[in-house]
């Protein structure tokens, strides 16, 4: 397989290091990543401005590309030709914390598997759910052979075109992983607050800020899996539809006015 590996978290973060030492293993891998961090950036698209591809090392001296463009830039610019050799699957991560419930909307490792999907391919976001107060560095490999092994796994099977896997693993030591459970997208509680300053010429700006989110852990949703020691595994659709909606619409009897 040929296997694109890219992130939100730039090219030189620790996480993609380790999908592309684990991904080795399954086929001739290839990095496009951004040149710095795009977290909470959702499904950017860049289309104002050229966008610069560079040569780059990681951190163990093999080769990368490197791109001033979104997640899901660095996706279209691969599978739109600037990669020459056809691709199999893009997998992007690892993010450095769990994307789950609400997240998936604003997230740039999941966007850029949802580019993937666009262009045909199939696209698998990754991500670790570190502890509560967990401020540590956190250690990669294990989550990277769990991925590994369930990207390869989920390859090797009859799967829909496309194919969108959001995986999130517990960080936490390989014994204390009990499984993997196929779950469905939670509910995020978020506490922002909205923080307004003045700067020294008297003008106010803004903070997004407020006390860190949670989720609803019901049974069967991602925040339940992770709370209780599974790998999520989450498949995500493009068609953004409310399909149980439209039968509600259908009877409004909505009209021109």
């Amino acid at each position: 397989m040929h296997i694109l590996i890219t992130n939100d978290d730039g090219v030189q973060a620790p996480g993609l290091l380790a999908l592309v030492e684990a991904f080795r293993a399954l086929g001739h891998v290839t990095v496009l990543a951004p040149d710095r961090n795009w977290s909470a950036s959702g499904h950017a698209k860049t289309m104002h401005r050229p966008l610069r591809v560079y040569e780059t090392s990681l951190a163990d001296g093999s080769p990368a590309f490197t791109s001033d463009g979104s997640p899901s830039d660095c996706v279209a610019l691969a599978l739109l030709g600037f990669i020459k050799e056809p691709l199999d699957l893009v997998v992007s991560g690892i993010n450095p914390l769990a994307n789950v419930g609400h997240d998936l909307t604003y997230s740039g490792t999941v966007t850029a598997a949802l580019e993937a999907a666009i262009g045909g391919l199939p696209g698998f976001a990754c991500s670790i759910d570190p502890p509560d107060g967990f401020s540590g560095q956190a250690e990669y490999g294990i989550a990277a052979g769990i991925i590994a092994s369930l990207v390869q796994q989920a390859m090797s099977k009859p799967r829909p075109n496309p194919l969108i896997l959001n995986i999130n693993v517990p960080l936490a030591p390989r014994e204390n992983i009990k499984g993997v459970a196929i779950t469905r997208q939670g509910m995020r509680i978020y506490r922002d607050e909205l923080i307004e300053r003045t700067d020294p010429r008297g003008r106010k700006y803004y903070w997004i800020g407020g006390e860190a989110p949670t989720g609803i852990a019901d049974s069967g949703t991602d925040f339940w899996a992770l709370a209780n020691g599974y790998v999520s595994v989450t498949p995500l659709s493009l068609d953004l539809t409310a399909t149980a909606m439209l039968s509600t619409l259908e009877a409004w009897d909505l009209g021109l006015g």
